[in-house]
């Protein structure tokens, strides 16, 4: 199969149940999907609870009349639901899965695996028998390969990612190329690209918000809003949803189109939130910011 410009919509960290503008975020990022003309759609996790209030919301997304890919989010099992149980919800042929598209072959992982002892918090990891899927996966095609995950691997929080990093070096040095060229990840609700090991690591920013918890709490919607969605005065709101129109060259090259947004007011930095927080903020080169950059990743 010939590899081709591969042009697809991704977004992330949509928050259904904590958002009051879910649909509305969710119908933005089909415009502009469609109005890309891509090859296919990605969300990266953290989309719904697998309720009954919440097919509404699914079927909106099923409407979208392209291929559409779905990753597990560690919030996509809250309200005590099974990772069995979301898969069954958005028709996804299992945790983890593979595909080809336009000569790409794409990788959606699991990070939600337990370990062993358990992490605090929610669960985060890529457990052995995930690793050994994902090796034998890789060994299974001569196709440049895209990865698809909700957590990063780049940062050191989840459970067996340096052994999947390995796994991902070891391949590309196995056969000679860079056949590995991507990792998109969520989760993290930042912005930004690091390069590890010749694998570019594309954080892309959540669609609606940044949690910034307890502390920094502040009701910026109405009193009604506010009742019926009570997490949102946690986080601080974008004001435009967030997402991101990624072309991937057969040269390796990645174009990212990302979309620019405000804060609803008042912003992290007026509350205290940057000046409390800063210092521990990610690696170098991360950005807590409202919006996508628009950037080009060089092949290597």
């Amino acid at each position: 199969m010939t590899t081709q410009a591969l042009l697809f919509a991704v977004a992330t960290d949509i928050h259904h149940d904590i958002m009051h503008d879910g649909p509305q975020r969710l119908q933005a990022f089909k415009d502009g999907a469609s109005q890309a003309g891509v090859d296919m759609a990605v969300q990266l996790g953290d989309f719904c609870q697998p309720t009954p209030a919440n097919r509404s919301f699914l079927a909106q997304w099923e409407a979208l009349d392209l291929p559409r890919y779905n990753v597990l989010g560690n919030h996509d099992m809250d309200g005590g639901f099974t990772r069995q149980d979301t898969v069954a919800y958005m028709s996804m042929p299992g945790r983890y899965y593979s595909f080809n598209r336009k000569g790409w072959h794409c990788v959606v992982l699991d990070g939600n695996d337990p370990s062993e002892p358990p992490l605090e918090g929610y669960a985060r990891g890529v457990a052995a028998d995930q690793r050994a899927w994902l090796t034998a996966d890789l060994q299974s095609t001569d196709l440049p390969v895209l990865i698809f995950i909700h957590q990063s691997l780049d940062r050191g929080e989840v459970d067996g990612d340096r052994e999947v990093l390995d796994v991902l070096v070891a391949h590309n040095q196995a056969v000679g190329r860079r056949q590995i060229v991507a990792v998109f990840s969520g989760h993290h609700h930042l912005d930004y690209a690091v390069c590890i090991d010749d694998i570019w690591h594309v954080q892309i920013n959540s669609m609606s918000n940044y949690w910034m918890g307890d502390d920094f709490m502040q009701v910026r919607y109405s009193p009604a809003i506010d009742a019926a969605f009570p997490y949102i005065k946690y986080t601080a709101p974008y004001r435009d949803p967030l997402y991101a129109i990624v072309r991937v060259e057969p040269d390796g090259s990645i174009h990212i189109e990302g979309v620019e947004s405000q804060w609803v007011a008042p912003t992290p930095s007026e509350l205290g939130y940057l000046q409390a927080h800063g210092p521990g903020l990610p690696l170098a080169g991360a950005s807590l910011r409202p919006g996508i950059a628009t950037r080009r990743l060089p092949p290597l």
